[in-house]
């Protein structure tokens, strides 16, 4: 008799059933918790970036009708208008909105702000960090040197930035600009900054102001009494302007000199102003300084590397520009420079991160050494010097010397690279210059470096007893004194 029953089939099939639909269930509502958890993503993704995309708050579909509008509205005008443009070649029209026309105050959650600051934080400490959010910081030259300054700024969370400068980024300058693009190209740098920066960080408050800074505008341009003022300006006479209105008027200012012409990043150095050195940019400063009764309180970015013969110079101009008329005009404006700098680019940009380091630092409080001033060492260059003028003293009765501390440590760094000629020997307490040829001058041509002890036995033999130098040294003496001699030909023409 067969165990098949209909009541356990139709069991079955129940429970199959039942099996199913509870499966079935079970999927559509996995299906409905996925669909709403992606629906919530999207929606906060969008809420976010909503938030973050402040720089134009009108909807997608507002803004195209508006510059459709506006087009249409275009094509209506007379195509011949000409856009009006200020003294300076800027347009004056609404393509350049001022800060309060074109930025929305929104208030930002200090949670996220803090989170992006958070590793400034963790270095400045809280308290240092507060006084960076607090500060408020003038930016004077916004080209290769002052956009890595105000980017850095930015990023690190610096209060409020004024950014000043008066021209346009150009194709040439892409190379050294810290942000600026194609894009950017014919528009004002401080605005191209602006822009870019407002990306990073919207809660930072910029102020442009497409100007060219001078004595007139002075008072205006640096009211609000900045934490800091930043001169990363390459023309020596606003350069000047500037310094000395800061200077005179107590206000915190550091100062970028020439990063043209420059590739050593191991000699850029941070000093006062007096203690400048082997930069033509600098050393035209001082004296300017120096003439208004400024020697030292300024503080400076510099490159102590050398010119030479085989390295960038300023390029000069083409023949056929002198025959066609005045060289002054083809400056932006009038006392600016015309000739081209070379710049390598990553050069500016050091020198800006070097500026923005000192001002994070100084203004958060965070405990940095004296800056170590690299082969500037002053009191070994007046050992040298007290040395040689003693030797003149021995063997021709006076002490004056065409020379003097400066020359000693271009002599010392530069031309002997620190080392004696005859045993390669260094050490700041054991060289010494000494006449080289006894016929022949004090000059940068006749002297040379030696240790001590050599010295003494080349006062003895050559000096006094009259012996040839060439009788005295072999030939791989020789020539090293000659290529000295031959460079040094080549670096006077960039000295004073």
């Amino acid at each position: 008799m067969s165990s098949y029953s209909p009541i356990a089939t139709t069991n079955r099939k129940f429970l199959f059933l039942a099996a199913t639909a509870l499966a079935a269930t079970s999927a559509f509502s996995v299906l409905c918790t996925l669909t709403v958890q992606s629906y919530q993503r999207s929606r906060r993704l969008a809420e976010l970036k909503a938030s973050i995309d402040v720089g134009d708050p009108t909807p997608a579909v507002s803004r195209r009708t508006s510059v459709e509008d506006h087009s249409t509205e275009a094509s209506r005008k007379n195509k011949s208008h000409v856009t009006k443009l200020n003294e300076l070649g800027v347009p004056v029209s609404h393509s350049l909105p001022s800060i309060s026309e074109s930025d929305v105050k929104v208030e930002w959650d200090q949670v996220l702000i803090d989170e992006q600051l958070a590793r400034n934080r963790v270095f400045l400490g809280s308290e240092g960090l507060r006084k960076v959010r607090d500060a408020f910081v003038v930016v004077v030259g916004c080209g290769g040197v002052g956009s890595w300054i105000v980017t850095m700024l930015v990023r690190s969370g610096i209060g409020k930035l004024r950014i000043v400068d008066f021209d346009q980024v150009t194709l040439s300058s892409l190379n050294r600009h810290a942000c600026a693009t194609l894009e950017d190209v014919g528009t004002p740098k401080v605005e191209s900054l602006r822009k870019y920066l407002n990306k990073v960080a919207p809660w930072v408050e910029i102020e442009t102001k497409v100007e060219l800074w001078n004595k007139h505008n002075a008072d205006r341009l640096l009211e609000g009494e900045p934490a800091y003022v930043v001169d990363a300006i390459d023309n020596i006479d606003t350069k000047v302007d500037l310094l000395e209105y800061c200077y005179k008027n107590g206000l915190q200012v550091i100062s970028a000199m020439g990063a043209g012409c420059k590739a050593d990043p191991t000699r850029i150095q941070i000093d006062d102003i007096s203690g400048s050195a082997e930069d033509p940019l600098a050393r035209a400063t001082r004296r300017r300084l120096r003439l208004k009764g400024i020697i030292t309180g300024i503080t400076v970015v510099f490159s102590s590397e050398k010119p030479g013969p085989e390295k960038a110079t300023l390029l000069p101009l083409d023949e056929e520009v002198f025959k066609q008329g005045k060289v002054d005009e083809l400056s932006v404006l009038q006392d600016f420079r015309a000739r081209i700098l070379p710049v390598l680019g990553t050069m500016p940009g050091m020198f800006g991160l070097a500026i923005s380091t000192h001002i994070l630092t100084h203004i958060g409080g965070y405990p940095v050494d004296e800056y170590i001033v690299g082969r500037n060492r002053t009191k070994t260059y007046c050992s040298v010097l007290h040395s040689l003028a003693g030797q003149k003293m021995r063997l021709e009765g006076s002490q004056k010397l065409p020379l003097d501390a400066e020359d000693v440590g271009y002599l010392v760094e530069e031309v002997f690279r620190g080392r004696s000629v005859v045993s390669r020997e260094s050490g700041g307490n054991r060289i010494a210059l000494t006449k080289w040829r006894s016929e022949d001058g004090w000059t940068a041509q006749n002297v040379v470096l030696m240790t001590k002890e050599e010295v003494k036995m080349h006062e003895v033999l050559v000096l006094k007893g009259g012996e040839n130098v060439e009788d005295v040294y072999p030939q791989a003496v020789l020539d090293l004194v000659k290529r000295r001699f031959e460079e040094e030909r080549g670096y006077s023409r960039f000295r004073e």
